[in-house]
């Protein structure tokens, strides 16, 4: 069996050691370590099939091979206003996108819900940026009062964090730094002449403000261990979201995936909707998922001894609170009632803007796929200001391209050859903030209205409160005060005023926890009152950091699968 030559045909009596419900970045860990532990693993996709390499259709398309040169016709923005504002949905990814009126949900607060339905998931969409929880953000609930405490500290992640980043291919440098531990790292990307300045006038005027290269789950030298999976040097094309035929980017149809099929052990069931997770009020344990056929609407149950539900934070919550039963008539392992509450997201809001004076001599080479980045320098070791947690800051200086010209008659000879010239350096600033969980921030089932497929449609209920707007507001000050004492000129900032939801970080519903009585899973990412269930991708959550989450997400998940495995081999399932 080749690496792409997946199993789709489920065994005669649909019954599996386990069973994965969603094949993204998370999902795509547990089948991995699941398949490789010796389990028969099948895995529920509830979007199309895509197969590494032979299902991108325009990995390779130049802009003029599109009809519009890929951007969006008005009518497709016009007919989704949600998935149309992400910055990655454009003429050559929309594929890969679920589109406004093909899976609906209740806006209760105004929230962009952004999702990516097929094989893969959003592994083929991300971002790609992989940054360790520290120590801090671990112990951030307790010592701040809010949420609940993590059942886990850093010590408990750091070899799972090194686990998957060998695997995964992480580039970046060895920075030092006890706010935002090194990773196993792959050579770093290089900052231009530019960043290079305003990292060195930023550090010389803030000793707690530590200005890094990004750190990013792309190949800058392939390992043995990742030419074994058949992918090669990342190209620096910056084409990521339209799925990378050479493998440079870490996703789950490059890596995870086609290493759980070399096993032997993995099935994979595209176009399968799970409607619930079903449970066995006589055996005390979860039995199986019940799913329907994306098209034809026929509904089939799968029977598993463990079950990984790795749906992507609010589809998780919606598969969970519609898994009822007379023992969870809320939801499985809902005995609380908090499932579906405390959701938590990033903060996106500010930017700033400006202009760097000089250094026409230098310019840069490739699209790097990474901006240089400041760790969180508020709150850290304590309480510092007049709002809880903090905010990472990301900043690219940039020239505009050949043919940058915008100033006098635009014909002639002196316009043409002005065209040949690059433009002046442009430096871009943003935050990405923490947000706190609240028990107001939440997602529910509706009781009347129902999608294609008879389940009903999710109501979210998430909006920004005033710790948002202190940390928003910070960040545009502190910001301003960097760049100006970094050289810049022309200083703008911004607010973009986006809702909740653009910055794809939402997590939470499903938190993690040491007591039954104020959250749902265990320290090994198990429901409570249903230990053969676990949850692993962004609604474990307890609190959100700073730092990108999804290396958070594929640690937790080799942590969990690791002891599922562990377990299921002593019988502590059957």
């Amino acid at each position: 069996m080749s690496t792409g030559d997946f199993n789709y045909t489920p065994t005669k009596d649909h019954t599996y050691d386990a069973i994965v419900i969603g094949s993204g970045i998370s999902g795509g860990w547990a089948a991995k370590e699941l398949c490789e532990g010796g389990l028969k693993t099948l895995i529920l996709e509830r979007g199309k099939n895509v197969v590494h390499l032979k299902d991108y259709p325009t990995a390779t398309k130049n802009p003029w091979d599109f009809k519009h040169h890929t951007e969006l016709p008005l009518k497709v923005k016009e007919e989704n206003p949600v998935v149309s504002k992400c910055y990655a949905f454009e003429e050559s990814t929309e594929h890969f996108f679920v589109k406004d009126k093909e899976h609906p949900y209740i806006q209760e607060k105004p929230f962009d819900w952004i999702r990516g339905y097929q094989v893969g998931g959003k592994s083929l969409l991300w971002a790609r940026q992989t940054q360790r929880w520290s120590k801090y953000d671990f112990e951030g609930p307790a010592r701040d009062n809010y949420a609940v405490d993590w059942p886990i500290r850093y010590d408990d992640l750091a070899p799972w964090y090194s686990h998957v980043e060998l695997f995964a291919g992480i580039s970046g440098n060895h920075d030092g730094l006890d706010t935002l531990p090194d990773s196993e790292f792959l050579p770093p990307w290089e900052m231009n002449a530019v960043e290079k300045v305003i990292q060195k006038r930023i550090m010389e005027n803030y000793k707690d403000r530590h200005v890094i290269i990004g750190r990013c789950a792309h190949l800058t030298k392939p390992k043995e261990i990742h030419l074994e999976q058949g992918r090669g040097q990342c190209q620096a094309r910056n084409l990521c979201q339209r799925g990378c035929p050479f493998g440079g980017y870490f996703s789950s149809n490059s890596s995870t995936l086609p290493t759980a099929n070399k096993t032997g052990n993995l099935t994979i069931l595209p176009d399968s909707v799970v409607h619930s997770i079903i449970y066995d009020d006589k055996k005390g344990k979860a039995t199986g998922v019940r799913v329907i056929n994306a098209h034809t609407k026929e509904t089939t149950e799968y029977y598993a001894k463990i079950i990984f539900v790795n749906a992507a934070a609010l589809n998780t919550n919606l598969i969970l609170l519609n898994s009822t039963s007379a023992r969870f008539p809320n939801g499985l392992g809902n005995d609380n009632g908090l499932m579906g509450k405390f959701i938590a997201f990033q903060n996106y809001r500010g930017s700033l803007t400006a202009k760097m004076e000089g250094y026409e001599d230098s310019y840069y080479y490739g699209r790097r796929p990474t901006a240089v980045m400041m760790p969180n320098f508020r709150n850290v070791h304590k309480q510092e200001t007049d709002f809880l947690r903090g905010y990472m800051v990301f900043y690219t200086a940039t020239r505009p391209g050949w043919g940058h010209h915008t100033e006098g008659p635009q014909i002639g000879a002196d316009y043409k050859n002005n065209l040949t010239e690059p433009g002046p350096w442009s430096i871009y600033m943003m935050m990405q903030g923490e947000t706190i969980p609240k028990e107001t921030n939440h997602v529910y089932l509706s009781k009347d209205q129902k999608d294609a497929w008879g389940i009903p449609l999710l109501t979210v209920s998430v909006d920004y409160d005033e710790n948002d707007e202190k940390l928003f507001k910070d960040f545009l000050v502190q910001g301003a005060e960097m760049l100006e004492k970094a050289g810049c000129k022309d200083i703008s900032p911004n607010d973009n005023h986006w809702p909740p939801g653009l910055d794809i970080h939402e997590v939470g519903g499903v938190r993690m926890g040491k007591d039954p009585k104020t959250s749902l899973l265990n320290q090994w990412n198990q429901l409570h009152a249903c230990p053969n269930v676990f949850v692993t991708d962004g609604a474990c959550m307890t609190s959100t950091g700073v730092q990108n989450p999804s290396l958070t997400f594929m640690a937790l998940t080799a942590r969990a699968a690791n002891h599922a495995i562990e377990e299921f081999k002593k019988g502590s399932f059957s």
